[in-house]
């Protein structure tokens, strides 16, 4: 009979001990990742595509990190820009691009989503907990608040300010007090929807970029869930395209009076006016 010894016997049960090891832990893996029904921008299947026409396409600073926008009134947008010793609030003349006035936020901020709120600018930072309130004629800072999320969108239904924060969560916040009122979970096909950023109210609906992709996500704040979405993927000129010199989708304001809608993104060259179509798959 051959002679079996220790070191055999380790040699033949140590390959069997690291396959069972590797079997467990890619089925705790896959529960895990079940677990998780949350959904991002490009997962949104059988949402209905609203198609969209370019009405007018406007000159926009190549070099702004678009986090916020809102169209005000006689052609005048203000813009809230990001990235840290680059972060800003800015008045902006529609057709030209001009920048009339602007003011540069602490290089220690990050600049996130701006609303108006009556004569007043409310901006957001992204991981500072802190917002800041302007004057809305000479951009003058008038006041300062706390959250305890992230900062990333912000618009107004003209009852309350609406705050997004990256994740599938719509924070409803008292306009004066800044104190969170309400939530609003966002689902798309019954599934959390994250990467929510910036915002902007719409007869009646919350039109959202999804990060980190070019769609808007359009949302029912009566039940927090999508019924449309916007692909603005090909929007911008082949040599233009996301990934080369500009970056995703961010920036949706609307003139109410006129209807109509403005969408640009980060570092875009060009900011246009759309007019949205009948879904593509409705």
């Amino acid at each position: 009979m051959p002679r079996i010894d220790a070191f055999q016997i380790a040699d033949g049960i140590v390959p069997w001990m690291i396959y069972l090891f590797l079997a467990a832990f890619l089925i705790l893996l896959a529960s895990c990742c079940s677990a998780d029904s949350s959904i991002h921008g490009e997962d949104l299947n059988n949402i209905p595509v609203f198609g969209y026409e370019i009405v007018n396409s406007y000159p926009h600073d190549p070099m702004a990190f678009t986090q916020g926008l809102v169209y005000d009134r006689d052609d005048l947008i203000y813009e809230g820009t990001g990235l840290y010793g680059r972060s800003s609030l800015r008045k902006v003349e529609l057709k030209t691009g001009r920048v009339i006035e602007q003011i540069n936020l602490s290089g220690s901020l990050f600049g996130e989503g701006i609303a108006l709120w009556g004569e007043s600018i409310v901006q957001l930072t992204w991981q500072s907990g802190l917002g800041l309130v302007y004057g809305k004629e000479n951009l003058t800072e008038t006041g300062r608040f706390g959250y305890r999320t992230e900062g990333w969108g912000l618009t107004s239904d003209n009852h309350s300010l609406i705050m997004s924060d990256g994740s599938n969560i719509l924070h409803i916040l008292d306009p004066e007090t800044f104190r969170e009122k309400e939530r609003i979970n966002v689902t798309a096909g019954g599934r959390p929807l994250n990467g929510l950023n910036e915002l902007e109210y719409i007869k009646g609906e919350i039109y959202a970029n999804i990060w980190p992709t070019s769609r808007i996500a359009i949302i029912l704040p009566q039940t927090g869930e999508v019924r449309g979405e916007i692909d603005l993927t090909s929007i911008l000129p082949g040599s233009q395209g996301v990934g080369q010199s500009v970056d995703v989708a961010n920036g949706i304001a609307y003139d109410g009076e006129s209807d109509r809608i403005f969408v640009t993104g980060k570092l875009w060259p060009r900011l246009y006016e759309i007019r949205l179509a009948i879904p593509e798959n409705s």
